[in-house]
């Protein structure tokens, strides 16, 4: 009886152990179909959304061979000024040399031709100036912008883009 028992025991201890792995995997369950469904639709979205914004955001190869090519300016030298500045006790000298950034090669006869106007407005601004008013780069860049305006204002209807300095000497 002993080999009988002994052969029970064992059956049973295996009845056991199969079922320990049965619970083990017992926790395992099923998604609802819901989720599923849910999960299925938030992926779509992201990809289509990923798909819309790849389109309207400049993802085309096609239209960045189209961009115009930029124009390069068109440099023109004005004639060197000297004036003397005002509100010293000596006398001191401005002397400038400009040079003007057109935007467009086909401004240039304009401009040559509206040169004595561009000269006249030069002449009257840099004589008005004091020493002080050149202090700095804040001094220059007002003289720069201030510059510009008359010049536009000379050549009206047309502008320039900028007024550039090639020599700027205060003696």
């Amino acid at each position: 009886m002993a080999a009988k028992e002994k052969q029970a025991a064992l059956e049973e201890a295996d009845a056991k152990a199969g079922e320990a792995e049965g619970e083990a995997s017992a926790p395992r369950r099923k998604l609802p179909l819901k989720l599923i469904i849910i999960a299925a639709g938030a992926l779509a979205l992201l990809a289509g959304g990923g798909t819309a914004a790849y389109v309207f955001l400049g993802g085309s190869k096609e239209a960045k061979a189209v961009a115009t090519p930029i124009k390069a300016p068109t440099f023109l030298d004005v004639p060197e000024v000297l004036v003397n500045l005002a509100g010293t006790e000596r006398t001191q000298y401005l002397k400038v040399k400009i040079v003007l950034e057109l935007p467009d090669p086909a401004l240039t006869p304009q401009v040559q031709t509206a040169m004595p106007r561009v000269m006249d407005a030069f002449q009257t601004y840099l004589r008005e100036l004091r020493p002080t008013d050149l202090d700095g780069s804040a001094g220059l860049y007002r003289l720069k912008e201030e510059l510009t305006r008359r010049v536009n204002t000379a050549i009206s209807p047309s502008r320039i883009n900028a007024v550039l300095f090639k020599e700027i000497v205060v003696q």
